[in-house]
């Protein structure tokens, strides 16, 4: 009878394993209810200063469309001052102008555009009672009704909060002057501050630091700038056809496609619907046809042509959680924080994308197997080459 080799393998009983793995399981449990309680607090506090932060998060949207011009002409040695207060004026007068050029046609034709949709969704409702569908009275109401509510008050919200009364809203009009003098601010000395961040870090955390907000600003800077491009492109291409078509509320819906784009999915998804249905009680079954083929084309054109092409790899956000994070900004923040949604949830995952290439970049990699004694040897080398350093650094010490 021969003699089994002894094992090289230890030996562990089963609950030693299992405890183990629970050991490491409460580790983990512990650390995500700790991040859940300061994802929380953190959120309460957002929630409760929002007056503050909302002119800040604004001021920042704006000058990253405004710091490119700055930038430019502060490299021709034109004071920052003196810079920024040109792009600011010239920013105020074209805001002023395509307002006074807009606000009266959008505010005074909002409700129209809202009985005209609630109009529309009617004639599809008996569409769909009367079609070869035969959908229920109920059903139809019950899926409607919502959606009637939600076009009359966000057009109540458009021609009274938006255009029409914004002389009159104190809030507005304290939100529009806070707004307007951070951006001033930003675009003036914000070139300082980086380097200001990374001198308070120090060496050690201030390049992470500088790195990581670095980032963040060019990719918010891409997507706004790409994202009121794209905007705009989808306005224009809707408004040429809804003017061919003969849409007479052909202007609002212009603009409201142009401010539904800085809401990526849905806004482009229910200013196109609203146009749809605007064009089927003013006009006509066939020109709510070709308008819904232009809103679809538009889409087409702007999903798998203009957002690849002008944001390229920029934003490197999935479908999902672009239309997750507008859903709960939305939620959350209402109009507001569905616009915030997709720059914030970007930033986010740009940090994250830092911190992983620095994670690769300090783990070793794994040795090919059979190669443990090529291992072992490295990692003696390594040690000893750490240990004299250690050494040299503590005899500088005093």
């Amino acid at each position: 009878m021969t003699d089994r080799a002894p094992s090289s393998r230890p030996v562990k009983d089963r609950a030693v394993v299992i405890d183990r793995g629970f050991a490491i399981f409460q580790r983990w449990a512990l650390r995500a209810v700790v991040i859940a309680a300061a994802a929380y607090v953190l959120g309460w506090v957002i929630g409760h200063t929002w007056m503050i932060w909302f002119p800040v998060a604004l001021a920042l949207v704006i000058s990253t469309v405004l710091a490119p011009p700055v930038t430019w002409l502060r490299r021709r040695r034109v004071p920052s001052g003196l810079a920024a207060a040109a792009v600011m004026i010239g920013f105020i007068g074209i805001i002023s102008t395509t307002i006074a050029i807009l606000a009266p046609q959008v505010a005074g034709q909002a409700p129209d555009i809202a009985d005209k949709a609630v109009s529309g969704l009617s004639e599809v409702r008996d569409w769909l009672r009367n079609g070869p569908f035969e959908v229920t009275d109920n059903q139809i109401t019950n899926a409607i009704s919502a959606v009637q509510e939600q076009i009359r008050t966000s057009a109540s919200a458009i021609s009274a909060g938006v255009f029409s009364t914004i002389g009159v809203a104190t809030g507005v009009v304290l939100n529009i002057v806070v707004t307007l003098i951070l951006t001033f601010l930003f675009i003036k000395d914000g070139h300082r501050f980086l380097p200001w961040v990374g001198a308070l870090a120090g060496q050690r955390a201030g390049v992470h630091t500088v790195a990581v907000l670095g980032r963040a600003w060019d990719t918010l800077g891409g997507f706004i700038r790409t994202q009121t491009l794209v905007s705009l492109i989808d306005a224009v291409i809707i408004g040429i056809g809804l003017l061919i078509v003969g849409v007479p509320l052909w202007v609002p819906l212009a603009v409201i496609t142009f401010f539904g784009g800085f809401i990526p999915i849905i806004g482009a998804f229910v200013s196109g619907a609203l146009a749809v249905l605007v064009t089927l009680v003013t006009n006509s079954p066939q020109d709510a046809l070709i308008v819904l083929l232009i809103v679809f084309a538009v889409q087409q054109l702007e999903g798998n042509v203009l957002s690849p092409w002008l944001q390229g790899k920029t934003m490197n956000l999935h479908a999902a959680v672009v239309l997750l994070s507008v859903l709960a900004g939305g939620s959350l923040f209402g109009i507001t924080g569905a616009f915030l949604a997709v720059p914030v949830v970007a930033t986010v995952a740009t940090v994250l994308r830092y911190v992983n290439e620095q994670i690769d970049a300090n783990v070793d990699i794994a040795a090919p197997p059979g190669d443990s004694a090529a291992s072992a040897r490295k990692h003696q080398d390594d040690d000893e080459d750490v240990e004299p350093a250690h050494d040299v650094a503590d005899a500088g010490r005093p």
